[in-house]
């Protein structure tokens, strides 16, 4: 099929290229290049250097893989404005772009940011109380998709990712704490934890969420949790992190941050269900291949 990406120059976008591509999709790379980068998109796609806010033309296209985004909680809260712009006015923009070309669309969202503050594994349909800007953008872009379904009888669905990690995350620009923590170590630099490290997140191996974007592309609507279920200490990641780069050294504690929640995990039981999807790379399984990934540039 014909698919385009957006964001297809960036961290999750590009494993999503490169799955399609070796399946043989024809795939278009739509990404402005303010955080993606050139070198990410697989030689085989092509590249349309490109702002989503300005207006798209996906004329031929099937389904449209929406991750273009502004993905990082803090600068959401900074920045509520620009947040909004680029992932409410710019999912806006992939809409009717879709709907003009009779395309699906299949939207990242994010679980964490979106539910807020949890008592355990959150389900589809548990209370959403987003706590950053970024969050509450991204409810608005799934009510935009909920909308387009219900008024101009579309398919588009939502997947709501928990915390993704592995090759090509940059630690500067989604503030993946698995990136930000290897790349320090890496370097033989302290790691810094917010808050007391106890705080819990659902971390998900980029490849497990690349099977459940493209088990999702054909799927007749619907939200669907991408995650594992299991819930993992900040602090218990950063040993591990350690253990992994062969360090020993103790991460340093500072204030923690506004916008962050407390416990996050998902709870992954309807993607498996109605999408056939579950998640196959443990924790340290995925620490490893992120871990040699990292060593390899």
């Amino acid at each position: 099929m014909r698919a385009i990406v957006t964001g297809g120059a960036g961290f999750i976008g590009s494993h999503v290229v490169d799955a399609l591509l070796a399946r043989g999709d024809e795939v278009l790379v739509i990404d402005d290049l303010s955080s993606g980068k050139r070198e990410n998109v697989n030689d085989a796609a092509r590249l349309d250097e490109r702002d989503i806010r300005a207006g798209l033309e996906l004329d031929g296209a099937e389904v449209v893989f929406h991750l273009a985004a502004q993905a990082d909680v803090q600068t959401s809260m900074r920045r509520p404005d620009f947040d909004a712009e680029v992932n409410v006015l710019g999912t806006v923009r992939v809409l009717e772009a879709a709907r003009e070309a009779g395309a699906q669309v299949v939207f990242t969202s994010t679980g964490g940011a979106i539910y807020g503050e949890c008592d355990g594994p959150s389900s589809e349909d548990a209370p959403r109380d987003p706590l950053s800007p970024y969050g509450i953008a991204k409810l608005c872009g799934e009510e935009y998709l909920r909308g387009w379904n219900r008024i101009h009888r579309a398919g588009h669905v939502v997947l709501r990712l928990a915390n993704v990690y592995g090759p090509r995350q940059e630690a500067s620009l989604e503030g993946g704490v698995v990136a930000i923590f290897l790349e320090h170590l890496q370097r033989g630099e302290e790691t810094v934890i917010f808050g007391d490290g106890l705080q819990t997140r659902d971390f998900v191996y980029v490849g497990d969420v690349v099977s459940a974007l493209l088990a999702a592309a054909g799927a007749d609507g619907g939200v669907f949790n991408v995650g594992t279920g299991v819930e993992t200490t900040v602090l218990d990641l950063n040993r591990a992190c350690a253990e992994v780069a062969g360090a020993g050294a103790e991460p340093r504690f500072e204030v923690a941050r506004l916008g962050d929640v407390r416990r996050s995990v998902l709870d992954v039981s309807l993607a498996e269900r109605e999408l056939g999807w579950r998640p196959e790379v443990g924790l340290e399984d995925g620490l490893r291949l992120t871990w040699e990934s990292i060593r390899s540039e």
